[in-house]
C-alpha cells in the first residue's frame, strides 16, 4: 500500500474539504485539488529522471505536495534540516549528490536545484495523463535523518509498509469533523512533521502552519484559526506557559487536544500547562524516527486523572504511556529480558518498525527486535517508562545513573529553567557527574545550594560533582539536549564550576 492510498481516500471521501489552509492568509488547497498537485508534481518528477529528492525548507503546501509527489513518482523524499551550518548541510547533501534539491536557498551542493517557487509553478498545472503509483509496500517512501544528540545524524530508512501501518493502527480514517484544524509546528524534518502531515490528510482534518513559532504567534493562529489540535515540543509549551503567566487572558476556546513529545516534558512545564488549559485533553506521545512516529500514547483521562489526587495517576504522568495496538516491548538487561518494573534497555518490534538505516542495513535482531537505544522500564499495568538514551547513562563507581532523574531534581529548583547532566571522566570512580544549567532571568544561586538540593532529594551518590552555568544549552529544534555537545564543553579546562546569573 502507497502512502498515496490514503490521500486518495481523503480525496474520494471529502473533496471540497480544505486540506492545507490559513484563513487569515485565503491560501487554501483542498483534498481534490492536493491530490491534482501531487499527480502533476509527479510527472514533473518522472520528467526529470531523479532517484530522490531533497527538501530543504520549511513546512508548507510545496512539501505536502513533494511528500505525495515523491511517492506517487516512487522516488524517496529527503527532507533535511535547513538551519543546519554550510558545513553540516554539505556532508549531507554530498550522500545524496544525484538528487533533485527543492529549496528558498542556493544549497551547498553540485546537485540539481529548484526554487520552491519554480517547484510550485511545476505541480500547479492540472496533469490528467499520468500513471497511477505502484503498490510496492517495500518501496522507500522516506529517509529520514536522526537527530544525533549523541552521534552523527543516520538516514533511516521508512519505507511505505512502515508508515502505513503506523497510521492504519493509530489514527480513524475520515475521523475529523469539517470545522477540525491542526496547528504543525514541527519542522518537516522531524518524524512528527512527517507523521503529523499524513495523519491529518487520513483523518481529514484541516492542517495549518505555523512558519515561525513565537509563544505570541502560536496563540494567535490558535484563536483566529479556530484550532481544535496542535503538537508541541517541551520548549514550545514551556515558552507559551511563561508568556501566558504574564497575560491575563489565557483563553484558546476552540483548542481540544494538545500532544507533546519529541523529548522528555519537564513536570512542572506540565503542570502549569494543565492549569492554563483545562478544558484541553493532553497526549502524550513517545515514539522514534526508525519506528515511523508514535509507539506509545498517554491519553487525556490519564492526564485528567492525575490532578484528582489520585497518586498513581500522577506519577504515571511521567511515563510515555501505554503501547499502540501491534507495537511490543521488552526490557533487557545483560542476561536477556527483565520482568515487569525492573528498568534495562528497550527493545520494539512490530510492522512500524523500520529499525533500517541507509549506511548500516536493517538493524534488527533474528526474531525482529529493534534496539531502541532508549532505557527504560514498564510497570505492571503496561505502562511505558523511558529513563533517556542508554548512551546518556553515567557509570559511577559501577552504579548506573539515568542523567533524566537528576535534571528532573534540578528543574525543580525556582532558580533553573532549564538542565542537562552528563558524565566527564574521573579518575577514581570512571565518571563523574556534571549539569549544565540556565537560570531564569535575574536569579542567582549558589553552587553548594544546588547540590544540597539534589543530594536531599535523591542522594550523595547523585549529587553532580560539577555545575556551571550557561546562557542555553545545545537543542534541536524539538527540544533534546545535544549531550555531545554539552559533554564536549564541560571537559574543556575552560569550564568554570560556578553559577551566576543571566541578564534579567
Amino acid at each position: 500500500m502507497n502512502i498515496v492510498t490514503l490521500l486518495e481516500m481523503a480525496a474520494a471521501g471529502t473533496p471540497d474539504r480544505i486540506a492545507i489552509g490559513s484563513r487569515r492568509s485565503g491560501c487554501q488547497l483542498t483534498y481534490a485539488r492536493l491530490i491534482d498537485r501531487a499527480r502533476a508534481g509527479a510527472a514533473a518528477l518522472r520528467e526529470m529522471g531523479v532517484p530522490e529528492v531533497v527538501c530543504l525548507g520549511m513546512n508548507g503546501d510545496a512539501f505536502a505536495v513533494a511528500l505525495f509527489a515523491c511517492a506517487w513518482a516512487g522516488v524517496p523524499l529527503v527532507p533535511l534540516n535547513y538551519r543546519l551550518g554550510a558545513e553540516q548541510l554539505a556532508d549531507l547533501l554530498s550522500r545524496h549528490r544525484d538528487a533533485l534539491v527543492i529549496s528558498d536557498r542556493t544549497p551547498p551542493t553540485t546537485a540539481r536545484g529548484i526554487a520552491t517557487e519554480e517547484w510550485r509553478a511545476a505541480f500547479s498545472a492540472t496533469r490528467a495523463d499520468v500513471a497511477r503509483w505502484e503498490d510496492d509496500p517495500d518501496a522507500v517512501a522516506i529517509l529520514l535523518y536522526t537527530s544525533g544528540t549523541t552521534s552523527a545524524p543516520k538516514a533511516a530508512v521508512l519505507r511505505h509498509r512502515h508508515v502505513v501501518s503506523y497510521l492504519l493502527g493509530s489514527v480513524d480514517f475520515g475521523a475529523a469533523g469539517e470545522d477540525d484544524a491542526m496547528l504543525v509546528s514541527v519542522p518537516p524534518y522531524h518524524i512528527a512533521g512527517v507523521s503529523n502531515l499524513l495523519s491529518n490528510v487520513y483523518a481529514g482534518r484541516r492542517i495549518v502552519y505555523l512558519e515561525s513559532f513565537s509563544p505570541q504567534s502560536w496563540i494567535e493562529s490558535v484563536r483566529l484559526e479556530g484550532i481544535t489540535h496542535a503538537l508541541l515540543v517541551p520548549t514550545m509549551l514551556a515558552a507559551i506557559t511563561e508568556h501566558l503567566a504574564e497575560s491575563s487572558d489565557a483563553e484558546v476556546p476552540s483548542l481540544r487536544s494538545l500532544a507533546y513529545g519529541g523529548a522528555k516534558m519537564p513536570m512542572p512545564v506540565l503542570e502549569r500547562a494543565i492549569r492554563l488549559f483545562p478544558g484541553v485533553g493532553f497526549v502524550n506521545a513517545y515514539g522514534l524516527t526508525e519506528t515511523s512516529s508514535t509507539i506509545a500514547v498517554l491519553g487525556p483521562d490519564e492526564h485528567r486523572r492525575a490532578f484528582t489526587g489520585d497518586p498513581t495517576a500522577k506519577a504515571r504522568l511521567s511515563s510515555a504511556g501505554r503501547l499502540l495496538p501491534g507495537i511490543e516491548v521488552q526490557v533487557r538487561g545483560p542476561d536477556g529480558p527483565l520482568p515487569a518494573g525492573a528498568a534495562g534497555d528497550l527493545y520494539v518490534r512490530g510492522e512500524q518498525v523500520s529499525g533500517e538505516y541507509r549506511e548500516q542495513g536493517k538493524r534488527l535482531d533474528p526474531e525482529g527486535w529493534f534496539a531502541t537505544r532508549d532505557r527504560g522500564w514498564v510497570d505492571g499495568d503496561g505502562y511505558l517508562y523511558v529513563e533517556g538514551r542508554s548512551d546518556d547513562t553515567i557509570i559511577r563507581g559501577g552504579e548506573n545513573i539515568a542523567p533524566a532523574e537528576i535534571e528532573d531534581v534540578l528543574l525543580q529548583h525556582e532558580a533553573i529553567a532549564e538542565a542537562a547532566v552528563v558524565g566527564i571522566p574521573d579518575e577514581r570512580w570512571g565518571q563523574a557527574i556534571a549539569a549544565a544549567v540556565v537560570l531564569r532571568p535575574g536569579r542567582s544561586v549558589e553552587t553548594d545550594e544546588v547540590r544540597e538540593w539534589v543530594r536531599s532529594r535523591l542522594r550523595t551518590s547523585k549529587t553532580p560533582a560539577l555545575i556551571v552555568v550557561r546562557d542555553a544549552l545545545p537543542q534541536t529544534p524539538t527540544g533534546k539536549i545535544l549531550r555531545r555537545e554539552v559533554l564536549s564543553d564541560l571537559v574543556r579546562p575552560t569550564s568554570a564550576n560556578r553559577l551566576t546569573p543571566p541578564p534579567a
